[in-house]
């Protein structure tokens, strides 16, 4: 058991906000809450609680503050996952290892990790104590805004319901609310539910736009039924929303007697709720299945940076790369730009997604170190970058100069193409690609032109994309292996 989360004794949410927030428990002495008795939660050091209440009152704390100022997370990984087919002797799917150490140590740490998030607090069955202590040894992220484990109940409602009143005492504004068996969320997909809830929505959703066709079987036979994908989105967590608000829907659904929702936007929208979609991520997938734990592994082994790299003022070897790709036009429903699908009504022809900017500034990076181009790394006669998406790619080039020690400095793709027009959709486009490669906008550039109706791309027979990337690397004599 890891010694930085359990400090004299304390138990359930209100240890971690009290041991580590002055301000916390004073508030809760003013307003005279029932710290004993709220939740179920008790406070055996009482020493501990006087010696908090007895210090000055920081500067810096303020009631007002306290009310609003939390943002809490709440990870639900309390399920069995009767889908995933984990032997009796097996540990959940929660629990499973990812690149070496439970799935859920990673979900926990990216929370943790999160400038935002002010309190972590984590649903678990009865019987998986030993399974999370395992967890919690693995982390990799402090532990200080981590808070006791609460059992969950029958089901997943019940469960976020007793995660909801454990988390009442610490009174947050906000509360987003995670599957514990999504590992793989990034703080971008965080923040932006953030952004959303702190700009008026009642409560949010990360959710991704649904590209595959859907085919709906009729319930009594009968020929297969192609679904209109307009509009539709795939739901993920984390789920956002007011932290009273939600607990009230919550209460008032138990009160009816409900006890079918599946995810908590459901009871949300039931309740009245007004729920908005914000940013969510294709990797940010749930395990659901053993062919998901091993997607993640190819996902993480991906992405995942082999050194951190050094700061630019000590990279003196300065590389450029440039790239070039090109695909062909089809009939479809949109072209999927810089990680940005574009409404059209062509699509581009490739054995991934076809993202021609994203291939040529992969290829502009990767010549940058020669080590060699996204053909040799990702050979289009491999059926498992079948519909890949390119980012994939993309991350993998980034990943290759993280282990010499490098950093990319800017990226540069000029998009050649008569139709669809790049200009309204050129910021989308730098902040998509900002957000894979983790680099500033200020460091990305997406220009757009036209052939002035010249050869194949003046025909609309296709787009071409042009790209340069400026790579640091620490200067070295040394010829590299590639």
């Amino acid at each position: 058991m890891r010694p930085d989360l359990y400090t004299g004794g304390l138990s359930g949410v209100a240890q971690g906000l009290i041991a580590h927030n002055v301000c916390t428990l004073y508030f809760a002495h003013i307003i005279d809450i029932n710290i004993k008795a709220a939740s179920g939660i008790c406070f055996p050091d009482n020493n501990m609680v006087q010696d908090a209440l007895s210090r000055e009152l920081p500067p810096s704390c303020n009631y007002e503050g306290f009310m609003t100022g939390q943002i809490a997370a709440l990870i639900v990984a309390a399920g069995r996952g009767s889908r995933f087919g984990a032997t009796a002797s097996e540990a959940p799917k929660q629990y499973q290892l990812l690149s070496g150490r439970p799935v859920l140590s990673h979900t926990l740490d990216a929370f943790l990790r999160h400038p935002r998030i002010g309190t972590v607090a984590t649903v678990i069955a009865p019987n998986d104590l030993a399974h999370y202590e395992a967890a919690i040894a693995a982390l990799t992220a402090p532990a200080r805004k981590l808070a006791q484990p609460v059992h969950g109940g029958e089901s997943r409602q019940v469960s976020v319901h007793n995660g909801l009143k454990a988390l009442e005492i610490a009174r947050p504004n906000l509360v987003l609310i995670h599957d514990g068996a999504r590992p793989l969320v990034t703080s971008e997909v965080i923040d932006d539910l953030i952004g959303t809830l702190q700009s008026g929505a009642q409560a949010g959703l990360a959710a991704v736009p649904v590209f595959d066709t859907l085919k709906r079987r009729p319930e009594h036979g009968g020929p297969l039924e192609t679904v209109d994908r307009t509009g539709l989105h795939a739901a993920q967590t984390p789920q956002g929303f007011r932290f009273s608000s939600i607990l009230e829907a919550h209460e008032e659904a138990l009160s009816h007697g409900l006890h079918h929702f599946t995810d908590d936007t459901s009871l949300a929208e039931w309740r009245g709720l007004t729920v908005q979609l914000s940013a969510g991520d294709p990797e940010n997938i749930k395990i659901t299945t053993r062919e998901d734990l091993d997607r993640a592994e190819r996902i993480m082994k991906m992405s995942k940076p082999d050194h951190e790299p050094a700061p630019l003022s000590r990279l003196d070897d300065v590389r450029m790369g440039t790239g070039y790709d090109v695909h062909a036009l089809e009939p479809g429903d949109g072209i999927m730009l810089c990680g940005v699908k574009i409404p059209f009504d062509k699509r581009l022809k490739g054995h991934s997604d076809a993202d021609v900017a994203q291939h040529a500034v992969t290829d502009a990076i990767l010549g940058a170190i020669a080590d060699g181009d996204i053909g040799m790394h990702f050979p289009p006669s491999d059926p498992q970058w079948k519909g890949a998406s390119s980012d994939q790619f993309l991350k993998d080039a980034i990943r290759r100069v993280r282990q010499l020690g490098g950093q990319i400095a800017h990226i540069d793709v000029t998009i050649v193409c008569e139709a669809p027009k790049i200009g309204p959709h050129r910021d989308a486009l730098r902040s998509s690609m900002a957000k894979i490669t983790g680099l500033d906008r200020s460091r990305i550039s997406v220009k757009a032109t036209t052939s002035e109706r010249l050869g194949f791309t003046g025909r609309s027979e296709g787009i071409a994309a042009m790209a340069s990337a400026t790579v640091r690397l620490p200067f070295s004599d040394t010829p590299s292996p590639a």
